[in-house]
């Protein structure tokens, strides 16, 4: 009867080991998950600071307007398995109306979609889906229960400095061969895309293709190999990079729910762009040419680096992360080498509450066609309260510094307040993923 049961268990998780950061995993002990779909409706008074499109003032400076108005949002998301596929699924669509400034009436959506299905015992696919489109850049999505990976492992850009329409679309699909229940391979490809609505500022296209080798010494750690390609290039400039990586892995589970996944290595990027230069003072008095155009084609070695802590919770999770790598940019700046620091906290079920934070830093390095430092820091808190079946309290607050040492008018402070009420079926609060 042992035997038969054994049988008769899905076919997921022939691995069981520590999430593997570098195949974009979630922390495992959310890997059991098991989340109804659940549809919401929320409407929201909305206070906004720091509103910036890509204009200036009357002035001369760079728009800075607060706006204060309605915010329309709804959303479902939630985990359904069957025996050798399961699909979570994590969407939200919302509309913004601003007062006095009507030029800030925007719509959001985004959606984080997972998608795993074993062929066999020993093969294993799965597909993460990121796409959506922002006007305001409320920075990455958090590690939620309702998605299988890591959103910072995905190409979705929350850098953006402009209030402009951004569109981005990412797509990332691996297929796991494991050999046994010590050793693993992985192959897998990427593709994404961001395209933004001003022409002063540059979409970027990119792909990838990656591998590695897995071996698992003991019940609760595994070490490896990794190895990815990436080019990415720009549309409405001459500009592209093309990154060779090569990196160690290691991913211990140190607790039942407590666990550390990461890995290290090297990149070398080769990056070509085009750069004005000043002609012979000779030629300007000659002809009045005062500068002319070459390309640039530079060759780096840079660290590639990153790590995550994470516990996790029957309906919830607490981890911070962080690493050093490549990154297209924000439409403004370009080829960037990116450090980043984020952390965050879920909770969803404590009696009538639901709650959430979250935190990021980033500091960058431009080496393309703007060459400087940028970055930001800044958090947000989410709470739902139920206040009967159906209707529950939500409130909401995100806080944003930019900054630049090099570039004076890109420091600047914006937050963002939402205060209402959600409608949602069920006794326990809103999700605030």
């Amino acid at each position: 009867m042992l035997a038969l049961s054994g049988l008769a268990l899905p076919l997921f998780g022939q691995y069981a080991g520590p999430a593997i950061l570098s195949r974009g995993e979630a922390p495992s002990a959310m890997a059991g998950a098991v989340i109804d779909f659940r549809p919401y409706v929320e409407l929201t008074a909305t206070y906004d600071t720091g509103l910036a499109g890509v204009l200036v003032s009357n002035t001369g400076q760079l728009a800075n307007a607060a706006g204060y108005g309605l915010t329309v949002t709804a959303g479902i998301s939630g985990i359904h398995r069957w025996r050798h596929t399961k699909l979570a699924l994590d969407y939200r669509g919302g509309l913004h109306y601003y007062k006095p400034n009507h030029y800030y009436d925007n719509g959001d959506q985004s959606l984080m979609l997972g998608l795993s299905h074993q062929f066999s015992r020993h093969t294993l696919f799965t597909l993460r889906q990121s796409a959506g489109l922002f006007s305001l850049n409320n920075g990455l999505p958090a590690i939620t229960s309702a998605v299988p990976f890591d959103p910072t492992t995905a190409y979705i850009p929350n850098t953006d400095f402009f209030d402009n329409r951004t569109i981005y679309f990412s797509s990332q699909a691996d297929f796991t061969l494991q050999k046994s229940a010590r050793l693993s391979f992985n192959m897998g490809g990427d593709f994404f895309l961001n395209r933004r609505r001003s022409s002063a500022l540059y979409g970027v296209t990119g792909e990838s293709a990656r591998g590695d080798i897995q071996y698992r010494i003991t019940r609760n750690s595994t070490v490896g190999v990794n190895y990815a390609y990436l080019h990415f290039s720009y549309n409405g400039i001459f500009s592209s990079a093309d990154i060779h990586s090569f990196s160690g892995t290691y991913a211990i589970r140190l607790t039942r729910r407590l666990e550390l996944t990461g890995y290290g290595g090297i990149s070398r990027v080769e990056n070509k762009f085009i750069q004005s230069v000043p002609v012979d003072p000779i030629i300007t008095i000659l002809f009045g040419i005062t500068s002319t155009t070459e390309v640039v084609h530079g060759i780096a070695y840079i660290p590639n680096l990153n790590g995550r802590v994470s516990e996790s919770f029957r309906k919830g999770v607490l981890y911070v992360g962080g690493g050093h790598t490549v990154t297209p940019g924000n439409g403004l700046f370009l080829t960037t080498y990116m450090t980043t620091l984020t952390g965050g906290y879920s909770y969803n079920g404590i009696r009538q509450w639901s709650l959430a934070a979250q935190g990021e830093y980033s500091r960058g390095q431009s080496v393309a066609n703007v060459s400087g430092i940028y970055g930001d820091y800044g958090g947000g808190v989410s709470v739902s309260r139920s206040i009967n079946h159906y209707v529950h309290w939500v409130f909401s607050a995100t806080a944003r510094k930019y900054l630049s040492p090099d570039i004076m008018g890109y420091n600047r402070f914006v937050y963002t307040l939402n205060c209402g009420v959600g409608f949602s079926p069920g006794d326990l609060p809103v999700r605030v993923w």
